[in-house]
């Protein structure tokens, strides 16, 4: 259920640093005057004994943690100053429309902070599709070479690591701390825009929930402070006391001093999966879509108690291990023990209430769930196996090289969001609108699945007529269904037919003498300056191929 809005993602922006983005000026050193603690004395007579213990529980460790003084903004800078680091960045992101090539590289600029290990912590949309990556210790005018050890688009976070003993010299790491209450007061360290030295900005929390990161297009739970976080501050620590509360991430468009910090409980999935097994592991999902129970006639169709709450599934993905296990029209009532409202949330801390989406997200890879649920009016449990699922259609492609095959000047690439996103920034209305449902909508069917489009046509004596074929999905080659590109590619290089016959989508057909095709593939290639025929991948595995056969 780690979906994302279109509507939401257009206010939602990285705050990384560009060069040719609009300059706004960050508040610098920003001290406000300590928050009033809101007082839980005056309880109602009716509410429980346990409620009351609750508010008087919440107030004491609100008293422990929140009565935050300039002295103790004082110390945060203090203690930023030798763990806060300026990233440079130098990268350059591949051109969907030609595959072939990259598009021109640009430099940005980020923030990030060492954590125990000798290792630095940043976002991931800072280092995105980066070729060279500097680093800059504050009061130093050395900048240092840095490697991208790890990274976890989904949460937007990376790891870096520096060789040079001579960077180390005097670094002290950052301690984890919490997730801070409302109004709990945060000061974000970072290099935002408007200067090249570090900058201080001071807020308090106004709401913890689960929140779309724009870099990765899922929903995972975020921390939203009133503080300025702008482009430059991306991969900066929010501390709160001596201890960091959360990362700088994102803010909101068209909104005054409305930014977003990654919560340490996200931050140590992210760490905790790469010291466990050396790589990014990614989130857990049961890969469900459900719908709220909220209106009484529904719940009373599902056979639902009056004190049952749960919510409806909707859709399952194939590739879940929920698939073999839950049913469309099932009720989840709990996940792991903890009942699920009508509107699919689950208690959180002190009278709040979270999505239970968060509770499967912090799950570990191939951790196991008991799931009860409500199916024809009888109660039933099961235990599913939680693993990170991926879509059918990609919603990123960052660092990594797009796939694409080439025959008889015919383009043919793997259906992508990113390839959507070529269309402009209003990908969603200006993007062919049977392939933008296609990658909203579509479930897989099978691992490995791929949706493969004719993305153009490079035009030739031996292709002409077939330019209106453009940007329809491929179904089969020669009466075979295909089942990815590689698939594809397999069938055409190994065809054995004198014609060649691709059938796409709307029943369309394109028809090849497969001789004067390939001869016509090497004639256009060379026309248009194209290395090879087919992506890295392919080639590789074309390779691989013709040595399995050699041998």
């Amino acid at each position: 259920m780690l979906s994302c809005s279109i509507r939401s993602l257009r206010r939602l922006k990285c705050c990384c640093n560009k060069r040719w983005s609009s300059l706004i000026l960050a508040k610098g050193y920003c001290f406000s005057k300590p928050k009033v603690v809101p007082s839980f004395c005056n309880t109602d007579i009716k509410f429980s004994r346990f409620y009351v213990w609750e508010q008087q529980s919440s107030l004491r460790q609100w008293r422990r943690r929140s009565l935050y003084t300039v002295t103790d903004t004082y110390e945060a800078i203090e203690l930023a100053l030798d763990s806060v680091v300026k990233i440079f960045t130098v990268s350059s992101s591949p051109n969907y429309f030609l595959p072939w090539q990259n598009k021109s590289q640009r430099e940005t600029m980020g923030s990030g902070f060492v954590i125990p290990g000798k290792k630095i912590l940043t976002n991931a949309h800072v280092v995105a599709d980066h070729t060279f990556v500097l680093v800059r210790k504050h009061g130093s005018p050395t900048k240092y070479r840095a490697e991208v050890q790890a990274v976890g688009h989904e949460c937007d976070l990376a790891i870096l690591v520096v060789e040079s003993p001579e960077f180390w010299e005097g670094m002290n790491f950052l301690e984890l701390g919490d997730i801070p209450f409302l109004q709990e007061a945060v000061a974000v360290v970072g290099y935002p825009q408007g200067g090249d030295n570090i900058s201080v900005t001071k807020g308090v929390v106004s709401r913890v929930e689960p929140t779309q990161y724009v870099h990765g297009a899922t929903q995972l739970m975020a921390i939203q402070i009133d503080a300025a976080i702008n482009p430059g501050n991306s991969g900066g620590p929010a501390i709160m006391g001596n201890k960091v509360a959360g990362v700088a991430f994102q803010n909101l468009s068209g909104a005054e001093n409305i930014g977003y910090i990654i919560p340490v409980p996200v931050i140590k999935h992210f760490i905790a999966g790469i010291e466990e097994s050396g790589k990014y592991m990614g989130f857990c999902s049961m890969g469900l879509s459900c719908q709220p129970t909220e209106n009484v006639q529904l719940r009373n169709h599902f056979k639902m108690q009056p004190h049952m709450t749960g919510v409806l599934v909707s859709k399952i993905n194939p590739l879940s291990d929920a698939y073999g296990v839950l049913k469309k029209d099932d009720i989840i009532l709990e996940f792991d023990g903890v009942p699920i409202a009508n509107d699919g949330t689950v208690p959180f801390r002190n009278r709040e209430r979270i999505t239970f989406d968060h509770l499967v997200s912090m799950k570990k890879p191939n951790e196991t769930a008991l799931v009860k649920l409500l199916r024809n009016g009888g109660e039933h449990a099961f235990t599913i196996t939680l693993q990170p699922l991926q879509p059918l259609v990609p919603v990123h492609q960052f660092d990594k090289l797009p796939s694409y095959y080439i025959f008889a000047g015919l383009v043919f690439v793997p259906l992508t969001q990113p390839y959507l996103h070529e269309y402009g920034e209003d990908w969603y209305n200006t993007s062919p609108r049977r392939l933008c449902e296609l990658a909203l909508r579509e479930l897989p069917k099978r691992a490995g699945e791929q949706l493969v489009i004719l993305s153009q046509v490079l035009m030739d004596d031996i292709n002409a007529g077939y330019e209106r074929l453009a940007e329809l999905q491929v179904k089969n080659v020669n009466g075979i269904e295909i089942k990815n590109l590689k698939h594809l590619c397999q069938l055409v290089e190994n065809c054995s037919r004198e014609s060649l016959r691709i059938d796409l989508d709307d029943d369309r057909v394109v028809a090849l003498n497969y001789e004067s095709a390939r001869i016509a593939t090497s004639r256009i290639l060379e026309r248009h300056r194209i290395p090879s025929r087919m992506s890295i991948d392919l080639l590789s595995e074309q390779n691989s191929l013709l040595m399995d056969s050699a041998e």
